[in-house]
């Protein structure tokens, strides 16, 4: 139940208004939901008008990971801006604002005829993207208590996991349709402008936008988050940033977003162009690309739901490096057989789905309900977007070289080097897990 403040207690809000909280809530979940996954059609387009962009212009895949690489930087730039940003200003709003910016870039995108006006406008148009995912955590962390972190925001990433589905499939129909590569960033900017009139009137940022003084966290039981900012109500962004780098298990997660970001951004901007190379058509490679992140939904819910119900002493990252391990393996397969003079696509195809999902599903954590277990819902902005942040560095780097080590070493070798990758996000994920076990164990000490 939600609850009012009178003094030093809490006091239950009507049943009137408790029912009217819960109808909001509910509204503002599927905005998240929904909304993120507007996001995504107007952000996977580019990974599918790649092989599109090849023909119409020539290009190859180092300048292709250009327009990767550059905006993954424009990306990076903008969680560590934009994070703190709706701590400051509201989720909701920024989350809003990212909309009409990514909406703006898609439709300068179509009409652009460069290979440097295609990287300034798509560094503009991630920079507006970026504000989508701290906005979001913002707000779902004012509705929801903490110990639904994990299925909330379990199911909440599924729409960044199904965003990506929607955003293969919508692009590789119109290109089966014969629409040409205009088309791809076009119809997707009509798409979110709809969702952004509807999102505008169906979500509230905060119960107390609904009923004044109404407070998110329901209940008694209610466990306080893992940083500390003191009894300030809404702490300053340089006071959440400190707190949060002084923990040891937010420096770990740093290094594992760099990590998983580094492999999730090689599959979401290469994939489709890697079957293109080794021999599926253009709107083929698009649409079975979309393998990858489907199962990644699966992933996501998988982890999020085992981690609330199984997870000893609020390890969530034990399952996180299990899975991990797996990745290794899946990888290894992917750069055998790809280099095979005849290609086994179907066998290809299920090892990426296999990838989606024991990469996807620990990925989904490291901003998502780890986010506020550590921070809480006062400097969810903040910790969303220096994680975020950190992840996008390493996915320019490897958006940038992948596409020149396909170009002179060929995709084997690629994954190759990816897998080695993946070993390292295992290690990190195991080093979480005892970071978490340690701070279990410190209060019986």
């Amino acid at each position: 139940m939600f609850y009012t403040l009178q003094g030093d207690h809490k006091t239950p809000v009507s049943p009137d208004e408790n029912r009217l909280l819960l109808r909001w809530r509910i509204s503002t979940f599927w905005v998240m939901l929904v909304g993120y996954v507007g996001y995504y059609i107007c952000r996977g387009n580019l990974a599918a008008a790649f092989p599109l962009l090849e023909q119409e212009f020539g290009y190859s895949n180092t300048q292709l990971g250009l327009i990767a690489s550059l905006s993954e930087i424009a990306y990076a730039a903008g969680k560590f801006i934009n994070g703190p940003l709706a701590d400051r200003i509201g989720g909701r709003r920024i989350f809003l604002i990212g909309m009409a910016g990514a909406i703006f870039w898609n439709i300068v995108f179509s009409i652009s005829a460069s290979l440097t006006a295609f990287i300034i406008v798509w560094c503009c148009c991630r920079y507006f993207l970026s504000m989508g995912w701290g906005g979001l955590t913002k707000t779902i962390g004012n509705w929801y208590p903490r110990e639904r972190n994990g299925t909330v925001m379990g199911l909440i990433s599924v729409n960044f996991q199904f965003g990506g589905v929607a955003a293969t499939l919508f692009a590789g129909t119109l290109v089966a349709m014969g629409v040409p590569w205009q088309g791809v960033f076009i119809y997707p900017a009509m798409v979110l402008s709809l969702i952004l009139l509807w999102s505008y009137f169906a979500s509230r940022s905060n119960p107390s936008d609904v009923v004044a003084g109404a407070k998110a966290i329901e209940g008694e039981t209610t466990k306080a988050q893992i940083a500390d900012y003191g009894d300030e109500e809404q702490p300053a962004v340089s006071t959440i940033l400190k707190t949060l780098l002084r923990l040891p298990i937010y420096r770990q997660l740093l290094v594992f977003s760099f990590l998983t970001t580094l492999l999730r951004s090689v599959f979401l901007f290469w994939t489709p162009k890697f079957l293109f190379d080794i021999g599926l058509g253009a709107s083929s490679a698009i649409l079975r690309s979309a393998i990858f992140p489907l199962l990644g939904v699966a992933g996501t819910l998988f982890i999020g739901w085992y981690t609330d119900h199984h997870a000893r002493n609020g390890d969530r990252a034990r399952m996180m490096w299990i899975m991990l391990s797996v990745l290794v393996f899946c990888m290894i397969a992917i750069s055998l057989l790809s280099g095979s003079s005849e290609p086994n696509f179907n066998l290809i195809l299920v090892f990426l789905g296999a990838s989606g999902f024991f990469l996807l599903g620990p990925y989904s954590m490291s901003s998502g309900c780890l986010t506020l277990d550590i921070a809480g819902a006062k400097g969810a902005g903040s910790c969303t977007g220096i994680i975020d942040g950190m992840g996008y560095i390493g996915g320019a780097i490897a958006a940038f070289a992948a596409g020149i080590m396909s170009d002179y070493l060929g995709w084997p070798q690629v994954f190759l080097v990816l897998s080695g990758f993946a070993v390292i996000s295992t290690v990190s994920a195991w080093l979480m897990s005892r970071g978490f076990q340690k701070m279990a164990r410190e209060p019986a000490a």
